[in-house]
């Protein structure tokens, strides 16, 4: 069976880009009614052409991201004893070990480590035993309280490209507010270390893939080499300067768009450059976990392609598809 991807789920579009559009979040936040709209219909547009943009001109300052991939390289270059005192079984937070995970409709293990980092509660919410408890390092020093600043940070990014999103698909500003407050949402610190001997130099460091998720937020990695599935087939190169985020929809989002947006096919593979360790730190943006995927009316047409199903159920089906399941 062939594995459907975006290059062959999705109808073809007449070329409209070369690469991925980059878009200022300020011209939607400060701008005024022009600049909005102009906004609102570049990232539609986008969205459907790539499912993918990236945001420039956004509120998140540079020293945090160079703080926090610091934070992550010192981290990571602790002895696997230390790290391993904070894994789980499922890998929703914490520490997983290199080549732990694999994509869906792979046998073959990611050249990566990584540290998850999830919404936390207060003991009293009704919340704080729904979601699994956040792994707290003595070492590196501010670890906990960086992640959680840039946690933040990058929501409330997601939440502002929804809400512009939200006219061009025929649903209220808040609608994607109300579906991922209190959110799953979780910071992936990504780890590819320098490619053992032995390995291809064409295997993957992540395996082509679509993310679960609703959206996902990755801040402009540290030497890697992300690429998307284009209309043509083509893996397309996605760069941009380190200070932008990059922006791509997940399955849920498809879902919810019946594919109008789709979840893009991408991968990271080893660039042309000395073996070294390279860092990358994705956001996924998730729905709360009752939260019901379904279809939206303005993008129905004819028939929903999928049913409907509640968040979490959905996680839960694709962690045990790629080997985190608990």
């Amino acid at each position: 069976m062939v594995k459907e991807t975006f290059a062959n789920k999705t109808p073809k579009m007449k070329r409209k880009y070369d690469c991925v559009p980059e878009l200022s979040l300020k011209a939607y936040t400060d701008g005024g009614p022009t600049d909005r709209k102009a906004f609102q219909e570049a990232l539609f547009e986008g969205f459907k052409y790539f499912g993918f943009i990236i945001l420039k001109a956004h509120p998140i300052r540079p020293e945090l991201f160079h703080t926090s991939y610091e934070l992550s390289s010192e981290f990571f270059t602790l002895q696997d004893e230390e790290k391993l005192l904070f894994s789980r079984p499922d890998g929703q937070r914490g520490y997983t070990l290199f080549e732990c995970q694999h994509a869906k409709d792979s046998e073959h293990p990611e050249l990566k480590e990584f540290w998850h980092v999830g919404r936390e509660f207060e003991g009293n919410s009704a919340l704080a035993d729904v979601f699994p408890p956040n792994m707290r390092p003595a070492r590196p020093e501010q670890f906990r309280e960086t992640f959680f600043e840039i946690y933040n940070a990058l929501e409330e990014a997601g939440m502002v490209m929804l809400e512009a999103l939200a006219p061009s698909l025929d649903v209220d500003d808040e609608y994607f507010r109300r579906m991922t407050t209190n959110g799953n949402s979780i910071v992936c610190l990504l780890h590819y270390p320098p490619v053992p001997d032995g390995v291809s130099p064409n295997a993957p460091r992540a395996t082509a893939h679509e993310d679960i998720n609703l959206i996902t937020i990755l801040v402009a990695a540290n030497g890697g080499s992300l690429e998307l599935l284009d209309h043509e087939g083509n893996w397309l190169p996605v760069e941009t300067d380190p200070n932008n985020l990059i922006v791509d929809a997940g399955d849920m989002l498809a879902r919810v768009c019946n594919d109008l947006v789709p979840a893009t096919t991408h991968r990271v593979v080893i660039p042309d450059c000395p073996n070294i360790s390279c860092y990358s730190m994705p956001f996924f943006m998730h729905p709360h976990p009752d939260a019901t995927l379904t279809c939206l009316e303005s993008c129905k047409g004819d028939a929903a392609k999928y049913s409907d199903i509640i968040a979490d159920h959905f996680l839960k089906q694709r962690l045990a598809e790629i080997g985190l399941a608990g």
